[in-house]
């Protein structure tokens, strides 16, 4: 039995159905894990101070993984990797991960000791609205989570072994084992430790996120090493490194920097509207990730291939399938959960300390982000595309002008809604949300879908220009699953009036 399990663990998984599937199962795993985590996290603290404590604390943690545990992306080496390893050089492409190993922990721990102690004014900046109490505790809870980017950036740094010889289920577990170690702090650690207790659990998680990638490093003898000489040895490499995910990483960035202010804004908009904002976007995020994030990593290893041996024909024709059953799978859940908003917050989120006021508008928040699921996911492959071939320069610029689009929106529109009462009138009226108090946050989640949406839109015209990618095929599935899914809407919207 135990035989029968680590082959299956160590089986390679070499076509993008396949991969995509597992990627897929998995990734509803994770995302069902993920909705217990933020159902636990809702009916236990409720909309309210203690949990925009919580999310707002991990704001810096996140930016210090964008901006330093991105360099060590997945998307960045595998294309590296898989040369070396394709061609035989083994050996050198074990030195090279003792190099890239070295200069990732010397310098997290640098820029990590330094955020540690600008933890209180930084603090400042991201919490405007918070009391001197509130944040106070959330520096305690952003130091304690310093530790997450180092251990999931050393995830990443190895996972690019088990994606490179295409080990998916390893990589396909860590989000599931991350998200049971955040449960386990909500339900073990919180009664005991009260919010630290769930920061530290998704330092447990972090951990198992690490410790997942174990059997890779054992199996194929990548093991970590701390050396100076590594570093020097594979200098030029390194090098190379950095100034191909230099781009990627202003991008992954410039995303942090916009949440960054979004968080601000929303620390003033009233008590609980960083925790709807948070909750509403988990929740959209679950097609994204299961049909967007699926295909995109299924498909990574095998648009690095093609491209490094120039078949562009296939190369595109990977990228063109992927596209449709990206639109086909997320078109009919982006109707569905716009239809159906209400019921799936209360019966997820509807619980314990989750008032009746908090579900309306975070039910409405995920209308207004449901609008983008589809452009999200294909972002998420068209970037992948550009990575396959070493090619990040394009996907910064665009996602630099549709974050920048993000954050001016949301300051616009914010402004907007609260001195134009007929825009207030028309967004309550459709979104059912008539007289609330805090509806100001529906602008916010606005804001995001149109910066995703512009961001689709410039990457796809781009990929066309830069390509020859011929955008008919992706055109005609958008309008027959469109039309299906307005179908499936409409049918689901009468079923429910004459359930209700």
């Amino acid at each position: 039995m135990v035989n029968k399990v680590i082959k299956l663990f160590r089986r390679e998984v070499a076509g993008l159905h396949e991969a995509a599937i597992l990627l897929g199962l998995f990734a509803l795993t994770s995302q069902f894990l993920g909705l217990i985590r933020d159902r636990l996290l809702a009916g236990s603290l409720g909309a309210g101070t203690a949990l925009d404590i919580y999310y707002s604390s991990f704001r810096i943690p996140d930016l210090i993984f964008a901006t330093i545990a991105s360099f060590v992306s997945v998307t960045v080496l595998i294309p590296l990797l898989s040369q070396k390893i394709s061609e035989g050089r083994i050996a050198e492409a074990r030195n090279f991960m003792a190099g890239i190993f070295s200069s990732f922990l010397i310098v997290m721990a640098i820029i990590s000791s330094l955020v540690f102690l600008l933890m209180p004014f930084l603090a400042e900046w991201l919490a405007p609205g918070f009391d001197q109490e509130a944040r106070q505790e959330m520096i305690l809870l952003s130091r304690i989570l310093l530790l997450s980017p180092i251990l999931l950036g050393l995830s990443n740094l190895y996972g690019s072994i088990t994606q490179a010889y295409k080990k998916f289920l390893l990589y396909s577990l860590c989000p599931v084992f991350y998200n049971l170690g955040i449960i386990v702090g909500i339900v073990f650690f919180l009664p005991r430790l009260g919010l630290s207790g769930i920061v530290w659990g998704v330092i447990l998680g972090s951990s198992f996120h690490f410790l997942l990638q174990v059997p890779s490093i054992i199996e194929f003898e990548f093991w970590p090493r701390l050396s100076l000489t590594a570093i020097k040895q594979n200098f030029e490499d390194i090098k190379k490194v950095v100034l191909i995910s230099l781009p990627r990483t202003i991008t992954l960035s410039i995303n942090q920097i916009a949440l960054f202010f979004v968080v601000a804004l929303a620390s003033v908009l009233g008590q609980g509207a960083i925790s709807i904002f948070n909750l509403s976007f988990n929740l959209q995020s679950v097609p994204s990730v299961i049909f967007g994030v699926s295909y995109s990593v299924a498909a990574f290893p095998t648009l690095s291939n093609l491209f490094y041996k120039k078949q562009m024909k296939e190369f595109l024709g990977k990228i063109r399938e992927a596209s449709q059953h990206i639109i086909f799978w997320s078109l009919p859940a982006t109707a569905l959960f716009i239809v159906l908003r209400a019921q799936i917050v209360r019966v997820i989120l509807g619980s314990g300390e989750f008032g009746w006021t908090a579900t309306r508008l975070t039910a409405a928040c995920l209308a207004l982000f449901s609008i983008s699921v589809v452009t999200q996911g294909l972002v998420h492959l068209f970037v992948r595309a550009y990575y396959a071939g070493g090619l990040t320069k394009k996907p910064l610029f665009i996602n630099v002008l549709s974050s920048l689009l993000a954050i001016v929106s949301a300051f616009g529109l914010v402004y907007l809604y609260s001195r134009v009462d007929f825009l207030r009138y028309v967004v309550e009226k459709l979104l059912r949300v008539e007289n609330l108090e805090g509806s100001i946050i529906l602008m916010l989640p606005l804001a995001f879908s149109l910066g995703s949406i512009v961001n689709v839109v410039l990457m796809l015209w781009m990929f066309k220009k830069d390509f020859n990618f011929e955008l008919r095929p992706l055109a005609d599935t958008f309008i027959r699953a469109l039309l299906a899914s307005l179908l499936g809407g409409a049918v689901s919207y009468q079923l429910l009036n004459w359930l209700v």
